[in-house]
């Protein structure tokens, strides 16, 4: 006799993103944890936990980016926290060990949910994927949804072990100013990477890592669908932004955000050891010791 479809076992993930249909076949499944990461900028005055409320994937929880992070006393908006604050927090949410996890957000595929992507992998489980095109391509479809406040999640246990390769520090950053290990990768706007438009984190100059390539997240992503382009385009706008992906990458951006868009639209051309610089340019532009170069790149 056949299972009923909320017995049935997840479908293994066909890679970092999954598909809207793929989402809607493993709705209800056990094992399946969705999470709604959403978050814009304080300028932009979005209330992401009202929006949640109101419109929501079924069985989504709210994953607030800065509550997953570093304590609020961090200077910096939303680090890295150590293992054990990442696995409670990430396990009051109904995520454990053995779940398949599957992030989205209201901007399609721009904000945190690479985010919070590259956090768990960051923490040691691969099983986890973006939805491609996040809830506008799921409201676009007339896919289900549901609204109210969610009902609270049973707290599970999530194991947490940091992998180290797969995130950069300052004093890292700087060091390979010289060595040129890395390439560092800016995913910011070509005027904010070249230092022609200021800065929406209050007190950064205006500027770029030295010797860093310019790979606006917004390259990998179609303006219509909000989904990431195919992986071939994504390996040739990488390779023509310079970078050469048989070598190491280092993501960067504003405040760690968006570098995770590089990391994780590389991942789906296969190249899946992308780091992030956590503090990005929130902390390297607000160090006046820090070099920093501005105008086009040259070479």
């Amino acid at each position: 006799m056949t299972d009923s479809v909320d017995t049935l076992p997840v479908d293994t993930l066909p890679g970092p993103v999954v598909s809207t249909d793929w989402l809607a076949r493993n709705l209800g499944r056990p094992g399946l944890r969705v999470l709604d990461c959403s978050w814009y900028f304080p300028s932009q005055n979005r209330d992401t936990h009202g929006e949640f409320t109101a419109t929501r994937i079924p069985g989504a929880q709210f994953c607030d980016v800065d509550d997953v992070s570093a304590p609020d006393t961090h200077p910096l908006p939303h680090m890295v926290p150590d293992a054990a604050t990442f696995a409670a927090k990430i396990g009051a949410l109904g995520v454990g060990d053995g779940d398949t996890i599957v992030t989205y957000d209201s901007a399609g595929i721009a904000t945190a949910a690479a985010r919070v992507w590259w956090m768990v992998r960051l923490f040691g489980s691969d099983r986890v994927a973006v939805l491609d095109g996040g809830l506008p391509k799921w409201l676009a479809e007339g896919r289900p949804t549901e609204s109210g406040p969610a009902p609270a999640p049973e707290a599970r246990v999530f194991t947490a072990t940091l992998r180290p390769a797969l995130v950069r520090s300052v004093d890292d950053v700087l060091a390979n100013i010289d060595r040129s290990a890395d390439q560092v990768t800016d995913a910011r706007a070509q005027a904010r990477f070249e230092g022609a438009a200021a800065e929406p984190w209050p007190g950064r100059r205006s500027g770029r890592i030295p010797g860093s390539f310019n790979l606006p997240h917004t390259d990998l992503i179609d303006g219509d669908s909000k989904t990431l382009l195919p992986p071939d385009v994504i390996a040739a706008r990488a390779k023509a932004a310079g970078l050469d992906l048989d070598r190491p990458v280092v993501a960067s951006c504003g405040s760690g955000i968006t570098a995770c868009v590089i990391a994780l639209a590389l991942a789906t051309a296969g190249k899946t050891d992308v780091a992030i610089y956590d503090g990005s340019w929130a902390e390297w532009g607000l160090r006046a010791d820090l070099p920093m170069d501005v105008g086009p790149r040259v070479g």
